[in-house]
This record gives C-alpha cells, sequence and structure tokens, in this order.
C-alpha cells in the first residue's frame, strides 16, 4: 500500500502530532508499505535529510488554544501546482492527514485529493472553536466532505469535532513508545536521597495546571516535607514566572529541570514516586500519563475527559476536580504517605499501558484503510447518510 502521512504542524519542532506520524510511519514501514510523510518545516534542508519527508510550506507560529503551534497559513497551498504534481506522480492508495481542517497544508492536500482513499485523525479537544463556526459553510464543510474515514484520538476529541461536524469517527487511541519507556534504567543519582520525588512533566501553559501543583505542594510539605517536586518542561516566559513564584513563597524543594531530551526523560519517569498532570483543560488525551504508567509509576490527573479516559479513579492513578487545591494536595499526600498503595496503582497503571503500543496502534489504523479501501462503495453510501443526517440537524456536510 502507498500512503502518505500528511502533517499541518511545523516537522522541525517534535509534538504529539508528528510523534504520532514519525511513529505510524516507522509501523507501516515495518509491515512492508510504502510510506511517506508531507509537512510544513522552518529547516527544511535539514527535515529534508529523510528522504521519505516532502516539504511543503513555511510555518509561523500562531498563539491557539492557550498554546504555539507552528503552521503555514499561506491560502496559495491550496493551489499549488507543486502538492498537486506529487500527489498524481505519487500515485498514493491512502491520504492521511491529522487535523484535516487545519489550515492550510491540510486542507490544500484534501483540496488536491482525487482517487486516493483520503482519511482524518482528529487530535483536539477543547470546550469550544471559534473558528468552526465562522468558516463551516464558507469551505470546512466542502474539504470535511472529501474525507472517505474519520479518526478521533479519544471520546473527548470526538465529542469536540462532532459539535460541528456530526459523522461517525473510530475512535483509535494515541500510542506510546513501550520499549524507549520500559527499558532497564537506572534512576538519577540525585534523587535517590530518601525524599519521596512528584514528577511533572509539560509545558508551562496555563492550561497545564502547573499553578495548581505549586499551590498543592505549598499545602503537602507542611505535613509531609520529605518531598521533592521534580519540573520537566522547556524553559519560556511561563516557566521563568513559576519559578519566580515557588521562590517568592519559599516553597523548597522544587527543581526546575528544563527541557529534557526524550532519550534521558524514562530516566525522570524512574526517578519518581508519584506523577502529577494537573491540566485545567484542552487535553484529548494523557500521553504522559501512559509514559509515566508504562513505567509503573502512579499518577494523580485531573478529571478532565481526555484524561479520565486514560486512568481508572482507584484502579490505576486517582483523579482530582480541575483547579481545586485542596483535592489535589489530598490525593498526594495520600499517595505519599502510603507505600502499598502507590505499588498498586503504579502495578496497573503498567498492564493499561502495555495496550497503547504503537505497534498495536498501527494495526488498528491499517485494519481501518483496509475496510475503507474494501468497502468503498458502501462507505460512500454511509457517508451519503450522514450528509442527511448533518444538514436536517446541524447543517454539516458530512459526505
Amino acid at each position: 500500500m502507498r500512503i502518505a502521512l500528511v502533517s499541518p504542524y511545523d516537522y522541525a519542532y517534535p509534538g504529539g502530532v508528528n510523534i504520532h506520524i514519525s511513529r505510524l510511519k516507522e509501523n507501516f514501514t515495518q509491515m512492508g508499505h510504502y510510506v511517506k510523510i508531507i509537512a510544513p518545516s522552518s529547516k527544511p534542508k535539514e527535515t529534508q535529510q529523510d528522504s521519505s519527508i516532502l516539504v511543503f510550506g513555511k510555518p509561523i507560529p500562531i498563539r491557539a488554544s492557550g498554546s504555539v503551534v507552528r503552521s503555514p497559513i499561506s491560502p496559495r497551498l491550496v493551489f499549488s501546482d507543486r502538492i498537486r504534481n506529487v500527489l498524481i506522480e505519487e500515485k498514493f492508495d491512502v491520504l492521511h492527514i491529522h487535523e484535516p481542517l487545519m489550515p492550510t497544508l491540510a486542507t490544500a492536500v484534501l483540496h488536491h485529493a482525487s482517487d486516493e482513499i483520503t482519511v482524518g485523525t482528529f487530535h483536539a479537544s477543547r470546550a469550544r472553536s471559534w473558528g468552526y463556526p465562522f468558516w463551516k459553510p464558507i469551505c470546512l464543510n466542502r474539504w470535511f466532505d472529501k474525507l472517505n474515514g474519520r479518526i478521533a484520538v479519544s471520546e473527548a476529541a470526538r465529542e469536540f469535532v462532532y459539535r460541528y461536524f456530526p459523522c461517525d469517527y473510530r475512535i483509535i487511541p494515541n500510542g506510546i513508545d513501550l520499549p524507549h519507556f520500559t527499558r532497564e534504567l537506572s534512576p538519577l543519582p540525585q534523587y535517590l536521597d530518601g525524599k519521596l520525588n512528584i514528577l511533572f512533566v509539560g509545558r508551562m501553559e496555563k492550561r497545564k495546571g502547573f499553578k495548581y501543583l505549586l499551590l498543592a505542594l505549598e499545602k503537602v510539605k507542611k505535613e509531609f516535607p520529605e518531598c521533592r517536586l521534580i519540573v520537566v518542561g522547556p524553559q519560556g516566559r511561563t516557566w521563568h514566572k513559576y519559578r519566580k513564584m515557588a521562590i517568592k513563597r519559599q516553597i523548597p524543594d522544587v527543581v526546575f529541570e528544563g527541557y529534557v531530551s526524550y532519550d534521558d526523560l524514562p530516566r525522570y519517569y524512574k526517578s519518581a514516586d508519584i506523577f502529577c498532570s494537573p491540566a485545567t483543560d484542552k487535553e484529548s488525551f494523557g500521553m504522559v500519563l501512559l509514559e509515566a504508567m508504562a513505567v509503573g509509576k502512579p499518577t494523580v490527573a485531573t478529571n478532565i475527559a481526555g484524561y479520565a479516559a486514560v486512568v481508572s479513579h482507584g484502579v490505576d492513578g486517582l483523579l482530582v476536580p480541575p483547579r481545586d487545591v485542596d483535592e489535589l494536595a489530598g490525593a498526594l499526600l495520600r499517595l505519599l504517605r502510603y507505600s502499598d498503595l502507590r505499588e498498586s496503582l503504579g502495578a496497573m497503571g503498567k498492564v493499561k499501558a502495555s495496550d497503547y503500543g504503537w505497534d498495536s496502534v498501527a494495526e488498528q489504523v491499517m485494519s481501518y484503510y483496509e475496510d475503507l479501501i474494501e468497502g468503498r462503495p458502501a462507505v460512500r453510501s454511509e457517508e451519503t447518510a450522514c450528509a442527511q443526517y448533518g444538514s436536517a440537524h446541524l447543517g454539516a456536510a458530512c459526505q
């Protein structure tokens, strides 16, 4: 099978969607398929050292949904002869477009698609979208109509996109690199001093809820002083803001490690006794939770849809209401005080994480491709019915 995996985001910057695409590519190639990646890049020469990556578009940083995305926005991509010619020359069987309604590279590939099976994976989850309602009747309906198949990475992601584009979505989760995180590694020696370690991994964006973890730790330290918070994430404006906050409030034992390479990250999980992710919203899937669970660490997370789909409260982790400092502190104290609970939750989490290997995810995606190819006439009939449903209820075209 000839497959194109399309990313709307700067491939020079590793992120959730690009990691997802690269892991699918690795597994599909191992299965014997021909795979190309189509993506923008701010470092095209470096990116194209991998001959399987085709670079289109110059990405720029855009603030969106409490984060910064790097994506090309030039409408010229939609009318690019080069994209059209590459699709003609490559004769792909499947065009798999991630965030397929993200302008402009994703929508440009959809615009030029003709005989290929087109599949879109929707990754995002948030309370609402200003862009979907505005652009829907103008152009998004037309591009959405060209999708033969639709995947959502979680129930939270499905609910978000379904609100604007009601249709059938196959839920296929993100995966994690199980061999990378489960290999035998020693904890970092500087954290083996008898204190119990709480680990946070992520960007210091407001939606990650790190402020609430700092305030919870302030309460925790008064009752359980022999603990430490290790903070892993790239430096930036908010990183410095929270570091100053910890100093100003005189919260001891907070270690801001800054950026940690992917190769070194498993050792930080190994060094942790508890993993905590207090995100407030806009998380469609708990990737970092599964990474911690794969290493056998108990997790404390907020009870938002994307996290609740991964963590079962009291079974393989603890869930607390978002923005609730007291509940968060209570959950951390419970795990700090009871080693048997840490061990039992960690063991169950490790079992759950074993179902999320990229090989399993890739097999699910490949099976979906095959279903679409083998049943193409039936798929089109089903999608026509879906379009009628969408038009009747929300005015959405859904071919």
